[in-house]
C-alpha cells in the first residue's frame, strides 16, 4: 500500500482545504510530520484512517466529532485519498455526518455521512472494475484490498502516539487479546468451544442414556414385583424373571379355557328360557290391546267425523283470509286518501283526476325552466363569496405592506446598531488576552497578600527563636568557661599535692616551690568538661539553624512585601474580584461575536429580501383589486335577473324545489284515489267467491265452515290419536297369527331366574380366570418389551461412554487442560506461534537499534499457579547474560523495543492479512527518549525500512529530527485560518 496526494476540507483543526503529495514527501522515503502542540498532526493520520475505513483510531471515533468547528457553513466537510494498493491505483472520497446551519431560519440541517470509491488504474493485464458509491460496497473493497480491518490498520501502519508500547510490557491477557484482533484468530476460538459445547452437549446425551437404562430397570422392577440385589448381575436376574412369568402365563391359560366353556353353556341355556318368556309376554299383550280398542270404539269414530270436517273448511278458511286482506287494503287506501287531499289544499272528492294531473303537468313544466337558472345562481354565490375573500386579501395585503415599509425604513439604523455591537465584541475579543492575563496576576498578588501575615507570623517565630538560640548558645559558653577556669584551678592543686622538696616540678622543673596551691571544693573533670563542650556545640548548632532559619523567613517576608506592597489582602481580593467580573464582561462580550456577525449579516442581506417581499406584495394587492372589481360589475347584472325568477323565495333552488314538492302532493292524491277505487272492486269479488267455496264444500253457508275449523295442533292431535289406533289393532293382529307363536300358552312359565342365577356364576369365575390370564399375558408383554429396550439400552450406553470420555480428553487438551501440560488452549498455541515469528523479525531490528545488547525472548511456559502460558515476551541482555523483564527497560530502551516489536507485528501481521506490501508507515512520537547514539541506530533501522521501497513519516516535537529529517511536513495552527500545512523540502 502506497499513499499519493491527500486532500482535507473542513475536517478537524483543518478549516480550509488543505492538500498534502506523500509522492513528493516520500521521494527520499523518509518525511517529518511536525508541528506545534495541537496543531493537527494526528487529525492528519486521522484522515487517512477515515478515508479508508470511514473511522478514526482510539477514544476519538467515541466523540463522532469530525467537523472543524471554524469552518464557514457553506463549506462542506471531505477527505479525499489516492493510493495504490495489489496493483490497483483508486480514490476514496469520504464525508461524515455532521449538522450544518440552515442558510434560511433557525436550527441545524443533518448531512448524512458518504462515501464513493474510483479506481484509476488496474494491474498490468487487468481491468478496473466499476466504481463503488455506498458506504458499505467502500468498505467492504477497501479491507478486501488491504486484508486489514480498521484495530490492524491502525496497529500495524499507523503507530499511535504513546500506545504501541502497551504491547511490550502488557500481561498475558491483554497482550492475547490484541493479538486476537491483529491476527484473526476467531475461528480457533470457535474450534475450543465446540469442543466445549460438543463435549457439554454429548455429557447430557450419556447422562441422558444413563438415565434412560435406570428408567427402563425400575419399570422392570415395577412389572415383577421386585428389585435387584444390590451389587447382583443385572442382566441373569432379568432372565430368571423372565422363565418364571412364563411358566406362570401357561397354568392361567389353562384355566381361562376351561371356565370359559362353563360360561357359554349357561349362556345357551338362559338364551332358551328367555325367547320362551318373550313369546308369552308377546301373546298376553296381543289379546289385551285388542279388547281395549273394542271398548273405545264409539269415541274413536267421533275423532274420525271432528278431523273430516276440519279438512273439508280448509279452502273455506284459505279464501275467507284473501278477503280479510281485501278489507284491510281497502281500509289502508281510504287512509290514504285522505291524507293526500289534507297535502292538497283546495281540491275535493268532486275534482276530476284529469284536472289533478293537468295541475302536476303545468308546475312541473315551471320548475324545469328554474332548473336552468341553477347553474347562474350558483356561480353568484361563488362569486359573492369570492368578492368577500379578495376584500379580505386586499386589507391583509395593505397591513403587510406597511408592515414592510416600516421595517425598511427601520433596516439602516438596525444595522448601523449591529455593527456598533459587533465593534464592540471584537473590541471586546482584542480585551480578552489582557484581562484574563491581568485576573491570573490579581489572583497571584492575592495569594501572595494573603500568605503575607502567616509569613510574618513565621518570620517572628524564626527571630524569638534565634533569639533564644543566641542566649543559650550564650550560656553554654559561660559554662565551658566557667568549667575550664575550675579545672585548671583544680589541677593547680593537685600538681601542688604532688611537689616535694628537693624534686623538680613537672611543670616548671624547679627545686623550689614558695607558694603551693590548695585543694578546692567541687573540682571539674576531663569528662565534665567534655560534656559542657558537646552542648555549647549542639547550642551554636541550633544558633546557627535558628539564624538560617530566621533569614530564609526574613527573605520569604520581604518577596511577599516586595510583591504586594502597601496593599492589604482585602484591597487586593476587592481589585481581584473587579478584574474577575471586567475578564467575565469581556469574555462574555467576545463570545457574542460569532452570533453579532450572523446577525448583522442577516439584517444586511435582509434589505434586498424586503424590497422583494414588498414588491411581491404590491403585485398581489392589484391584483385582487382587479379581479374584485370585475366580480362586483358581473354579480350586479345577474343579481336582477335572478330575483325575478326567484320571487318570494329565498333563491332559485327554493322556488324550483316548492314546484317540484306540490307537483308530487297532486300526483300523491292521484295514485292514492285510484288505489281506493281498485280495493272496492277487489273486495267485492272475494266475498262473491267466499260463499261459493262455502256451498262446495258441503256447508250451508260460510259460517258454518268456521265453525268447523281446528287449528293445525288440533288437527294433528287427532290424525295421530286414530293412526295409533290402527296400528295397535294391525300389529295385535299381526302378533296372534305369527306362526313362532303357535301353541303358546299364555299361562306358561319359562323359568329364567335359576336360568340367570346359574349364568351369572358361571360368567363370574370364568372373568375372574380371565382377568388373571389378561394380567399375567401383559406382565409377560411388559416384561418382554421392556427386557428388549433395556438390553438394546445397555448396549448402546458402552460405545457413549467410551467416545464421552475420548472427546472429554480432547476438549481438554484443545482448551488447555487435562494432559496439556503447558497449559495452551488452541488459540494460544496459534498465537504463541504469530508471537514467536514476531519476536523473530522484531529481534533483527531491536539489536541493530541497541547496538547487539538486546534480543527478544518468547516463552510459552505455563504461568504462575497454573495459569496459560505461551505468550511470554522478554528481553535478553547480552550485557548480563540473563533474560530481563520487558518493565525493567528505561524508556528510550521501551522506545527501541516498542518500536522494533511495533515494525514486527507490521511485517508478520501484513503477510497473515494476504502479504500486501506496506509501502507506507507512520510512527507518531518517542524519540525524545533517545540519546544521540542511540537515536543514530534507530535512525539506521528507519533508514534500511525505506532502502526497501518503503515511505515511513515521522511524528515528533525533537528539534534534532528536523536536523536530520531534509523532507518536513509542518503544520501551523492559527485562530483566525484554522490549522494550514507546508512541505518544507
Amino acid at each position: 500500500m502506497r499513499l499519493h496526494h491527500l486532500e482535507i476540507t473542513a475536517f478537524g483543526p483543518y478549516r480550509d482545504r488543505v492538500e498534502v503529495d506523500f509522492d513528493a514527501l516520500g521521494a527520499d522515503g523518509l518525511f517529518l510530520l511536525h508541528g506545534d502542540t495541537g496543531a493537527g498532526k494526528t487529525s492528519l493520520l486521522d484522515a487517512i484512517c477515515f478515508a479508508l475505513y470511514g473511522a478514526v483510531p482510539g477514544a476519538r471515533e467515541q466523540v463522532k466529532q469530525l467537523r472543524c468547528d471554524t469552518a464557514a457553513d457553506e463549506v462542506a466537510t471531505s477527505v479525499e485519498l489516492e493510493l495504490t494498493v495489489q496493483g490497483h491505483r483508486l480514490r476514496v472520497v469520504r464525508s461524515p455526518k455532521y449538522d450544518q446551519r440552515k442558510k434560511r431560519g433557525e436550527g441545524v440541517t443533518t448531512r448524512n455521512a458518504k462515501a464513493s470509491l474510483t479506481w484509476i488504474s488496474a494491474p498490468p493485464g487487468g481491468t478496473a472494475p466499476e466504481g463503488a458509491a455506498r458506504i458499505d460496497e467502500v468498505n467492504r473493497t477497501v479491507q478486501r484490498l488491504l486484508g486489514m480491518t480498521v484495530d490492524q490498520f491502525t496497529k500495524v501502519v499507523l503507530l499511535p502516539q504513546g500506545e504501541f508500547a502497551n504491547f511490550l510490557r502488557a500481561e498475558t491477557t491483554e497482550r492475547e487479546r490484541l493479538l486476537e484482533k491483529l491476527f484473526g484468530t476467531q475461528r480457533f476460538a470457535d474450534v475450543e468451544r465446540w469442543f466445549v459445547e460438543h463435549r457439554r452437549e454429548r455429557g447430557r446425551a450419556v447422562e441422558e442414556h444413563r438415565q434412560r437404562v435406570r428408567e427402563l430397570l425400575a419399570r422392570v422392577a415395577q412389572v415383577v414385583g421386585e428389585d435387584p440385589e444390590e451389587g447382583a448381575d443385572e442382566r441373569i436376574w432379568l432372565e430368571g424373571w423372565e422363565k418364571r412369568l412364563d411358566t406362570e402365563l401357561g397354568e392361567t391359560r389353562a384355566e381361562r379355557g376351561e371356565l370359559a366353556g362353563r360360561r357359554e353353556s349357561a349362556e345357551r341355556e338362559l338364551t332358551a328360557r328367555r325367547e320362551l318368556a318373550d313369546k308369552v309376554r308377546r301373546v298376553r299383550a296381543a289379546h289385551a290391546d285388542l279388547a281395549e280398542l273394542d271398548a273405545e270404539r264409539a269415541e274413536h269414530e267421533r275423532w274420525r267425523a271432528e278431523l273430516d270436517a276440519a279438512r273439508r273448511a280448509a279452502p273455506v278458511l284459505a279464501v275467507r283470509r284473501t278477503a280479510g286482506q281485501a278489507e284491510a287494503a281497502l281500509d289502508e287506501a281510504t287512509r290514504a286518501l285522505a291524507r293526500a287531499r289534507q297535502d292538497c289544499p283546495g281540491t275535493g272528492p268532486e275534482t276530476p283526476l284529469d284536472e289533478l294531473r293537468a295541475w302536476s303537468g303545468a308546475r312541473r313544466e315551471r320548475a324545469g325552466a328554474l332548473a336552468e337558472l341553477l347553474p347562474e345562481a350558483e356561480e353568484q354565490r361563488t362569486d359573492l363569496t369570492r368578492i368577500d375573500a379578495l376584500a379580505d386579501e386586499i386589507d391583509t395585503a395593505e397591513r403587510a405592506g406597511a408592515e414592510l415599509a416600516e421595517r425598511q425604513a427601520a433596516l439602516p439604523e438596525r444595522v448601523v446598531a449591529a455593527r456598533g455591537l459587533l465593534d464592540e465584541a471584537r473590541q471586546a475579543e482584542n480585551r480578552r488576552e489582557h484581562a484574563e492575563a491581568q485576573v491570573d496576576e490579581l489572583a497571584e498578588l492575592l495569594r501572595a497578600a494573603r500568605a503575607v501575615p502567616a509569613a510574618r507570623q513565621a518570620h517572628e517565630q524564626a527571630a524569638e527563636h534565634a533569639r533564644r538560640a543566641v542566649d543559650e548558645h550564650q550560656n553554654a559558653r559561660e559554662t565551658v568557661q566557667e568549667l575550664r577556669e575550675r579545672r585548671l584551678a583544680g589541677m593547680a592543686a593537685e600538681l601542688a599535692d604532688e611537689l616535694a622538696d628537693g624534686h623538680p616540678c613537672p611543670v616548671c622543673g624547679s627545686a623550689d616551690h614558695p607558694e603551693p596551691r590548695t585543694a578546692v571544693r567541687d573540682s571539674v573533670r576531663a569528662e565534665d568538661e567534655q560534656a559542657a563542650q558537646r552542648v555549647e556545640q549542639d547550642k551554636q548548632r541550633e544558633r546557627d539553624e535558628a539564624a538560617a532559619r530566621d533569614t530564609e523567613r526574613r527573605g520569604q517576608l520581604d518577596r511577599l512585601l516586595e510583591r504586594v506592597g502597601e496593599r492589604t489582602a482585602e484591597e487586593v481580593e476587592a481589585e481581584t474580584t473587579a478584574a474577575t467580573e471586567h475578564r467575565d464582561a469581556v469574555r462574555a462580550l467576545a463570545e457574542q461575536v460569532p452570533a453579532r456577525t450572523a446577525e448583522l449579516a442577516e439584517l444586511e442581506s435582509s434589505a434586498q429580501r424586503l424590497t422583494d417581499e414588498r414588491g411581491e406584495v404590491d403585485r398581489r394587492l392589484a391584483a385582487a383589486r382587479s379581479e374584485l372589481t370585475a366580480l362586483r360589475a358581473r354579480s350586479e347584472t345577474r343579481a336582477a335577473r335572478l330575483d325575478a325568477a326567484r320571487g318570494e323565495h329565498p333563491g332559485i333552488a327554493e322556488h324550483r324545489a316548492h314546484l317540484l314538492d306540490e307537483a308530487d302532493r297532486i300526483d300523491r292524491l292521484v295514485a292514492a284515489s285510484s288505489a281506493r277505487d281498485d280495493a272496492e272492486q277487489r273486495l267485492a269479488g272475494q266475498r262473491e267467491a267466499l260463499r261459493s267455496t262455502a256451498v262446495d264444500a258441503g256447508f250451508a253457508d260460510p259460517d258454518e265452515a268456521l265453525r268447523a275449523e281446528r287449528d293445525d295442533a288440533r288437527r294433528a292431535e287427532l290424525d295421530d290419536a286414530l293412526t295409533r289406533v290402527e296400528q295397535r289393532r294391525a300389529t295385535a293382529r299381526s302378533t296372534l297369527a305369527d306362526e313362532d307363536l303357535s301353541g303358546v300358552d299364555a299361562e306358561t312359565d319359562a323359568g329364567v331366574p335359576a336360568a340367570s342365577e346359574a349364568l351369572v356364576t358361571a360368567r363370574e369365575a370364568a372373568e375372574r380366570a380371565a382377568t388373571a390370564a389378561q394380567r399375567a399375558e401383559q406382565r409377560d408383554r411388559d416384561l418382554r418389551g421392556l427386557a428388549a429396550r433395556l438390553r438394546a439400552a445397555w448396549d448402546e450406553l458402552g460405545p457413549a461412554l467410551a467416545e464421552h470420555a475420548e472427546l472429554e480428553a480432547l476438549a481438554d487438551v484443545v482448551n488447555g487442560r487435562g494432559q496439556n501440560a503447558r497449559r495452551m488452549s488452541l488459540r494460544s498455541y496459534v498465537l504463541a506461534a504469530r508471537l514467536e515469528e514476531v519476536a523473530v523479525t522484531a529481534t533483527r531490528r531491536l539489536q541493530r537499534m541497541s547496538d547487539g545488547r538486546y534480543s527478544f525472548v518468547h516463552s510459552d511456559a505455563a504461568g504462575a499457579r497454573g495459569t496459560r502460558g505461551g505468550l511470554g515476551l522478554d528481553v535478553l541482555d547480552d550485557y548480563s547474560g540473563r533474560t530481563r523483564s520487558a518493565k525493567t527497560l528505561s524508556g528510550g530502551e521501551s522506545f527501541m523495543a516498542s518500536l522494533s516489536l511495533a515494525l514486527g507485528l507490521a511485517d508478520v501481521v501484513a503477510g497473515e492479512a494476504g502479504g500486501a506490501l506496506l509501502d507506507t508507515l507512520f510512527i507518531d512520537e518517542g524519540f525524545g527518549t533517545l540519546d544521540a547514539n542511540t537515536l543514530d541506530l534507530v535512525m539506521d533501522t528507519l533508514d534500511e525500512l525505506r532502502a526497501g521501497g518503503r515511505v515511513i513519516g515521522l511524528v515528533s516535537h525533537v528539534d534534532e529530527m528536523r536536523q536530520r529529517i531534509g523532507t518536513r511536513l509542518r503544520i501551523r495552527k492559527s485562530r483566525d485560518r484554522g490549522s494550514t500545512i507546508e512541505i518544507d523540502a
